[in-house]
């Protein structure tokens, strides 16, 4: 299974990183990364957003959910299927999430695989027959940043980045509210917890600054695509309103 999991994904991956910093990244290991994984984000991008877009409409639908909770507490089976028609009615997946991650986890284990162990020896004798032998790699960003060590700056930036990403997941309420459903209060929880859980992670388990270059452009792609889904959710509302008083005249 492992040799699978290298042929398949690692090697690949790992090839595609070395063209990138010959023929793209004027020999900048950062800017490799950052293209590569900005490439890979964009080849995933349908998986991503789908599974973020259903999870932030499920976010704004909490309050009907809790309305249903309440409404059928003593009857799970029309409480599951008055869940399930307001999923239907809104076109939600609400396993798409966990669904998508188990398609992209594999890849994203490959990309992690590619930034850890790019700076052990024997890498560069993984190499396809096309690709340039490079003898050694200019392990700096930008001619400033180490990435063969950690760097508190970049994972400061990149648990920054997943803050702000998941807090764009969250619909506007009231944090305090002691009517928040488990799964509402579970993310908000998340949204303080995960960024400490990126820190403790990268730094001190004294990852090299590469991963956490890695993890802080992925979180970066995250927020923009966040902002375009919220941005494209608040307008769908807006024509689905529109249309419901059109209908009532």
């Amino acid at each position: 299974m492992g040799n699978l999991f290298n042929q398949a994904l690692y090697y690949p991956l790992w090839n595609a990183l070395v063209l990138v910093y010959q023929y793209v990244s004027f020999h900048d290991l950062g800017i490799a990364i950052i293209v590569l994984t900005i490439l890979i984000r964009v080849i995933l991008a349908p998986l991503f957003y789908k599974g973020a877009r259903d999870q932030a409409i499920i976010q704004r639908l909490s309050p009907k959910i809790k309305e249903i909770q309440r409404e059928h507490k003593h009857d799970k089976e029309k409480q599951a299927k008055a869940m399930m028609d307001l999923y239907k009615e809104h076109k939600v997946n609400p396993f798409s999430g966990f669904l998508l991650l188990l398609v992209q986890l594999p890849v994203l284990i490959a990309l992690y695989k590619v930034f850890l162990n790019g700076f052990k020896d024997g890498a560069l004798d993984n190499l396809y027959s096309f690709v340039p032998h490079l003898q050694t790699f200019n392990h700096y960003f930008l001619g400033i940043v180490d990435l063969s060590s950690k760097s508190l700056v970049i994972v400061l930036l990149a648990a920054l980045a997943q803050y702000y990403q998941s807090k764009l997941t969250l619909p506007p309420s009231n944090p305090d509210s002691k009517d928040a459903s488990p799964a509402e209060s579970m993310a908000r929880n998340m949204l303080y917890m995960g960024p400490i859980f990126t820190i403790i992670f990268l730094y001190v388990f004294n990852l090299p600054s590469a991963v956490a270059l890695y993890w802080l452009t992925t979180s970066a792609f995250s927020v923009i695509q966040q902002i375009v889904i919220n941005k494209n959710i608040s307008i769908a509302k807006e024509i689905k309103e529109e249309i419901k008083k059109e209908e009532l005249k």
